[in-house]
């Protein structure tokens, strides 16, 4: 892991460890929203049921979130996790009705709280590239010596 990578992972882990952790106690009207507004984005999600689709994504944000907080694991790695993770919020903001002002990319009032998401996608981007871009300046040099 790059040092400069470390306030970024940390704060992002933090808050993805802890939005997880969160949801392992879902039930009932809770855990019903959340699928339904996953599912009326991703339709094979509707196969699943509220309880364990929960679960699932419980342990989803707990396992990209535990990554970026230990440094062993490649910033390109817990990048891909979070691109993963925001792209799945982003299609579900996109694919909602009523998430985004008519004709425009602009999110109404209850958008916002998806929408704000779109900074995982940005910090999973900037993650991977940077790791892929410092991965390749570090090959140069050992082919130069």
């Amino acid at each position: 892991m790059n040092l400069s990578h470390a306030p970024l992972r940390l704060a992002i882990g933090a808050f993805v460890l802890n939005s997880g952790i969160s949801k392992l106690t879902l039930e009932g009207q809770a855990a019903e929203g959340l699928h339904g507004m996953a599912a009326g984005a991703v339709p094979p999600l509707r196969r699943l049921d509220a309880p364990t689709f929960a679960r699932l994504l419980a342990g989803t944000e707990i396992a990209i979130g535990s990554a970026l907080l230990l440094p062993v694991v490649p910033s390109a790695l817990v990048g891909a996790g979070l691109l993963g993770l925001g792209g799945g919020l982003m299609r579900v903001y996109w694919a909602t009705p009523g998430l985004r002002r008519q004709g425009s990319v602009r999110p109404t009032e209850p958008g916002t709280a998806i929408a704000k998401d779109s900074w995982l996608v940005g910090a999973g981007l900037t993650l991977i590239l940077d790791d892929l871009l410092h991965r390749g300046r570090r090959l140069k040099r050992r082919r130069h010596r």
